[in-house]
């Protein structure tokens, strides 16, 4: 035993440090075209089996399966990130870059920065690069093709998502509320047998002239099950919804559920798309279209309504709002947010015995169950409704006057500044960039001198490792720049949206729906707090679409 030890200690490299290795996993639904060779499974035995070629040991599996590359919001991913965090892992394996991700920048940043930073070597075996070799000279331009790939993707799923609209097909993840996908015709949708009774029933009560809080109660009170239900029933997705919570979680409905319903074309047999749309291919966040940008089909699936069913409905739901002294009523209805629980607030209309009239709003969690969960969060709807008025009157006399000022505004810069800042951000990239191939051309010198024995073994360490913090920082730089520019770009694009949008509802005298749904996102209300004069005091913030806040 003893002189198998000796022969165990002489075969065993000498400073062998032990491998724990992640295998991390991605196939977004784009990617399934590649078939079988792409999936899940062939990716986890490819890489088993170079870990068992290596005598790696596999710590765990990080899968994102229906995830796309061109962010790195990912459960999986996220959850290996923690891991490494603890020291649990000291590698990382990929079956080639793109599983990774097809961000170039934003990969660049993990593979050249993060991971090293961290202790933790990075392999992608199909794209032959180990950082433990050193830097692989192609890496950056597979990680810039990666993303050129996302966005071809992008660009062809968008066309082909056109045509099919064109053609009345209908896609979605799941089926609206009282439909079904019909199983023999792609795109298609069928009512639903089950639920489409209760689409009926919602308009049948609205054009009687119920309101969506009073529908929702009569919902609740019989214990319909909610949308969500129907599809957690039925496939198991959304179950988490429903775990551990009470038997009335499932017939728990919310005004805004039925709101959505009643203002829904889809059950006049319409299908209505790009009413939403992504920011970029990259930013996947979600921001309205404008109405006159939506897409509509006719007649695309059997209707569930008939319009003149549709017709009574709207009436009423218009007749039942009270009017403000602008006409409107509750204008901010689905806008208003509670800063702290972020449920809306509700609307509240009141006129005491000497005639005086109240109009406010207050927190929809502190009305249902008290100071336990939230507080009031009172705000009056005259105060509201000057605030945002006054915010939209500036930025709109602003745009009225000179679009590009209200840009500048946006951004916070000048239009001089701007074009500076990214001229200078640009020649700065150029400088970098050129310093980095010199540097990169240097250090291949350095490399055939010590080969040739012009550079001491000495010499070349302490040259080497010094060129290597060089490009670590101009690596750094680069991503940088490279953000920045983008950075400003974007914004800039997203302004010059907005300021177009306000611009076409020229002077704002008055407040109106179409107005608010098209330049607001949301308006959050915080708790009012006294001032030095025993006044009460609303912080308000105002989401802007495609903006956000605003300073």
């Amino acid at each position: 035993m003893e002189q198998l030890m000796q022969q165990m200690q002489i075969t065993k490299p000498p400073f062998a440090k032990p491998v724990y290795v992640a295998l991390y996993l991605r196939l977004s639904r784009d990617d399934e075209q590649q078939g079988e060779s792409g999936s899940i499974q062939t990716q986890r035995q490819l890489l088993t089996k170079y870990c068992q070629d290596n005598g790696f040991y596999i710590v765990g599996e990080y899968v994102d399966d229906g995830y796309s590359g061109t962010n790195f919001d990912r459960p999986g991913f996220q959850r290996m990130i923690d891991d490494i965090e603890d020291g649990k892992i000291n590698c990382v394996i990929t079956k080639d870059l793109s599983r990774l991700g097809r961000n170039y920048i934003l990969t660049g940043q993990y593979t050249d920065f993060y991971f090293p930073s961290k202790g933790v070597k990075y392999i992608a075996v199909n794209d032959g690069i180990d950082s433990d070799k050193g830097e692989s000279e192609i890496a950056p331009f597979l990680n810039i093709l990666n993303e050129m790939h996302a966005r071809q993707t992008s660009k062809k799923v968008k066309a082909a998502l056109h045509t099919k609209f064109a053609d009345g097909l209908h896609f979605c993840s799941y089926a609206p509320f009282g439909y079904l996908k019909d199983p023999d015709i792609v795109g298609h949708l069928i009512p639903d047998p089950e639920t489409r009774y209760i689409v009926e029933e919602m308009f049948v009560m609205a054009s009687h002239g119920n309101g969506a809080a009073k529908i929702r109660s009569e919902l609740d009170k019989r214990k319909v099950p909610i949308p969500a239900w129907w599809i957690c029933k039925r496939s198991g997705i959304l179950s988490e919804m429903f775990k551990d919570q009470p038997e009335d979680r499932k017939h728990r409905w919310t005004v805004e559920m039925v709101k959505r319903i009643l203002s829904n074309p889809v059950y006049l047999g319409h299908s209505v798309h790009y009413r939403q749309t992504n920011i970029s291919f990259r930013n996947k966040k979600k921001v309205h279209r404008p109405e006159e940008d939506w897409y509509t089909v006719e007649n695309t699936h059997e209707p569930i309504i008939s319009q003149e069913l549709w017709d009574a409905a709207q009436a009423h739901i218009q007749s039942r709002k009270r009017p403000t002294k602008q006409g409107e009523v509750n204008i901010f209805g689905g806008l208003i947010k509670c800063a702290d629980c972020g449920r809306s607030l509700s609307y509240s209309h009141r006129v005491s015995k000497n005639g005086k009239e109240r109009k406010y709003y207050f927190c929809s969690t502190y009305r249902q169950y008290g100071k336990e969960r939230c507080s009031i969060h009172y705000i009056k709807y005259e105060d509201l409704y000057e605030t945002v008025k006054a915010a939209l009157q500036m930025y709109g006399a602003i745009a009225k006057a000179d679009k590009e000022t209200l840009v500048t505004t946006l951004t916070k810069k000048s239009v001089g500044q701007r074009e500076k800042g990214i001229a200078q951000a640009k020649k700065e990239l150029s400088t970098a960039e050129k310093q980095q191939k010199k540097l990169d051309k240097t250090f291949a010198k350095l490399y055939d001198d010590r080969v040739s024995g012009k550079v001491t073994e000495r010499n070349f360490i302490m040259l080497s490792e010094r060129y290597q913090n060089e490009q670590a920082e101009l690596d750094a730089k680069i991503t940088e720049l490279k953000a920045k520019i983008e950075e400003t770009v974007q914004t800039e694009k997203n302004a010059k949206i907005w300021v177009d949008l306000i611009g076409k509802y020229g002077d704002v005298t008055e407040l109106t729906t179409p107005m608010l749904n098209d330049l607001i996102e949301k308006i959050c209300v915080h708790e009012a707090v006294k001032d030095e004069n025993g006044n009460s005091v609303h912080d308000v913030d105002i989401y802007y679409r495609f903006l956000g806040k605003v300073d």
